[in-house]
């Protein structure tokens, strides 16, 4: 979906500073938010203050739409990481897109899969004990968006809360790897990945 389209069409933008809270859980949906530039995180939270990340998403993404699909409250906070401008696509404009936009639908699907693909990832991967595995697994996930070359931009704090390990769990576990080879890092950013054996 082209946002600059979305904009001419009559929808405002809302800026959002860092940090600020877009949703939290509990909340009902009203809007599907597109992302002219920025970033947000979808995050759950443990008793403990912990973060769980469940996404990030970037300019030109959009989120907040299987809630409103389904008309379930929200499970998860939605933080800006960075200050951010968001498009607001209330829920009539956002269901017309889907009838009225055959290419939208057919990306939404392919989000939604790419989404549900993600979880269940994850899921398996919470099931495994082996911090390497898990570390490996989500650094070839997230590369596959990546040119060849270009290095993870994801932070060790940011595969910290995808994975559930500590930070310094993740700092160790990034070392093991590149010196088993299964991993290259290069000026301290990781750019490329083996597949898990074993």
């Amino acid at each position: 979906m082209d946002i600059e389209q979305l904009i001419k069409s009559g929808f405002s933008v809302r800026e959002y500073r860092k940090d600020s809270i877009i949703y939290e859980p509990g909340g009902l949906p009203r809007y599907v938010y597109f992302i002219k530039w920025g970033e947000v995180r979808m995050v759950t939270v443990s008793d403990e203050g912990k973060e769980f990340i469940q996404g990030i998403f970037k300019s030109g993404q959009y989120f907040g739409e299987p809630a409103m699909i389904v008309n379930r409250r929200y499970l998860a906070f939605t933080i800006a990481n960075k200050n951010s401008q968001l498009v607001a696509v209330g829920k009539d404009q956002f269901f017309d897109l889907i009838k009225q936009d055959p290419e939208f639908s057919t990306g939404l699907i392919q989000t939604l899969s790419h989404r549900l693909f993600y979880k269940s990832m994850m899921l398996e991967e919470l099931a495994n004990e082996k911090a390497e595995h898990r570390l490996l697994t989500i650094i070839n996930y997230l590369l596959i968006d990546v040119k060849a070359g270009e290095p993870l931009k994801a932070t060790r704090r940011e595969l910290a809360d995808m994975t559930g390990l500590r930070v310094e769990t993740v700092i160790r576990g990034v070392k093991v790897l590149a010196d088993k080879k299964m991993i290259t890092v290069e000026k301290g950013k990781i750019v490329k990945a083996e597949a898990f054996a074993g």
